[in-house]
């Protein structure tokens, strides 16, 4: 995925970039950027941050840019903040999204605007790159974020620095968050609402699906109003987001606590684990919920080791993520040994790591190991915010029983039954993966309660990736 942060100050904004853009370090592994405007002109630095943290490569470059204007990313995908000169003028501009007609834009680009690309190593264009080719094809900056919302298949918001201020858009239907900060000096924008406060901002707006402002030191203007219609993404609660942000006007660990109560009464009296755990670190506030709720004592049967793991990058090569994924969790022998466990997971959706850990626990002497993912089962590869790293929705251990019980080319009204949780084929769906992950028992939140969970209007949080529906 990725996230981004920016700052429009009455004085210098770099230190306040920096800490801003550390804070989303969270939600990218790959490379990271800055960009900031002074008195003379743009810098920007862009760095690989796969085997050091953002800190570390970017703490020299921070001595040497000046400016009171700046934006900044963590990306998962391409290098960014990009420096694109145009008609339109100069500008620096990072984004968040996914395309998914990304081969029509391109050839529609060629063939209308007889634009050129720079080629990344993998033969692909980098997508924010797209993305200001298509804003110069207006006659105006504001013109051009708006033919962006309206051309894209997927989700993108933008940020976009000019000499004079920040463009912050957010994607059409609101699928990922922009958060506006204040204080006495001017405004920061950012992806996450936790990423300011220590840096002296107050909450002072979240955009509207759609929304465009235009960000100074001295104000914010919007240029377009927000949309009626929204569907944010529910792994921003489930994975994604930071415990201590909210979106929507909802915390994201208050909101794992309640998911984790709510798994726990769909539990009641089916199973007694000695100990209810999370798998660190997104499905500790979960298990916690769990715990609170059940009674049953929370504990820690494995440690992350974070001296020298202490982000979640993982290598692109299955084997290599599968052994990365136990080198992090250290075994606490006296708390798993002769104990039946119940283990929290964020979400199951390969399965090998999951698999790993609980063959993990049994050789260490677990008697017994009980799943709860803290979302329904996925069934569907995200289209919008890049969700996993599954290049096929057949990487998804759903999709894998489903096939085998029904053959290639499931129709889509059988998939629909294999997301009812109160239907005999979901049933059999969960029997099989437990079955082929080798647990005691799993159990899958259900996508009534994690909408109740949640708390905001069900029709405005996107569900795609568990039941197909747009």
């Amino acid at each position: 995925m990725g996230g981004f942060f920016g700052v429009a100050l009455k004085k210098d904004c770099v230190t306040d970039l920096f800490y801003g853009i550390d804070y989303h370090s969270h939600l990218g592994t790959r490379r990271a950027g800055m960009a900031v405007h002074g008195e003379d002109g743009f810098n920007r630095a862009i760095h690989n941050i796969e085997n050091s943290p953002f800190r570390t490569k970017f703490d020299r470059d921070v001595n040497d840019m000046e400016g009171n204007l700046g934006i900044g990313c963590i990306s998962d995908f391409e290098p960014q903040p990009l420096l694109i000169s145009s008609k339109l003028g100069s500008f620096a501009i990072t984004t968040v999204g996914k395309i998914n007609n990304y081969d029509e834009i391109i050839e529609d680009l060629y063939k209308n605007s007889h634009s050129h690309f720079q080629e990344m190593t993998n033969g692909q264009i980098n997508a924010t790159e797209l993305v200001a080719a298509l804003i110069c094809e207006a006659d105006d900056i504001v013109s051009g974020l708006r033919h962006v919302q309206e051309i894209v298949d997927g989700s993108m918001t933008v940020l976009l620095l000019t000499k004079d201020g920040i463009y912050a858009a957010r994607d059409q239907l609101g699928r990922t968050p922009i958060i506006i900060g204040q204080k006495e000096d001017g405004y920061c924008v950012s992806f996450e609402s936790h990423a300011f406060i220590n840096l002296g901002y107050k909450l002072y707006k979240e955009l509207g699906p759609g929304e465009i402002d235009f960000v100074t030191p001295e104000k914010i203007e919007v240029l377009k109003q927000p949309g009626d219609k929204m569907k944010i993404c529910s792994f921003l609660w489930v994975y994604y987001g930071y415990p201590t942000s909210s979106y929507e006007g909802v915390n994201v660990e208050e909101m794992r606590y309640r998911c984790g109560s709510m798994l726990a009464k769909r539990d009641a009296g089916t199973v007694q684990p000695d100990i209810v755990a999370g798998v660190p670190d997104s499905g500790i506030a979960h298990a916690i919920g769990y715990s609170n709720e059940s009674r049953i004592p929370y504990a820690r049967p494995f440690i992350k080791y974070t001296p020298t793991w202490p982000r979640s990058f993982m290598p692109t090569n299955q084997s290599q993520r599968n052994l990365i994924a136990k080198m992090k969790l250290i075994p606490v022998e006296a708390l798993i040994e002769g104990k039946k466990l119940l283990l929290i997971d964020d979400s199951i959706v390969r399965g090998t790591q999951l698999r790993d850990t609980t063959q993990y626990l049994y050789e260490n002497g677990a008697k017994e190991v009980h799943i709860r993912p803290a979302c329904p089962p996925l069934l569907y590869g995200c289209k919008y915010l890049n969700f996993s790293r599954s290049k096929s929705e057949m990487e998804l251990i759903t999709r894998q029983v489903i096939e085998k019980r029904e053959g290639p080319n499931c129709p889509q009204e059988i998939l629909d039954q294999y997301s009812d949780p109160t239907s005999e084929k979901y049933a059999q769906m969960i029997e099989d993966i437990r079955e082929r992950l080798n647990f005691t028992s799993l159990r899958y939140h259900r996508l009534d309660d994690l909408l109740e969970t949640i708390g905001i209007e069900p029709c405005k949080i996107c569900t795609y990736c568990f039941n197909g529906k747009e």
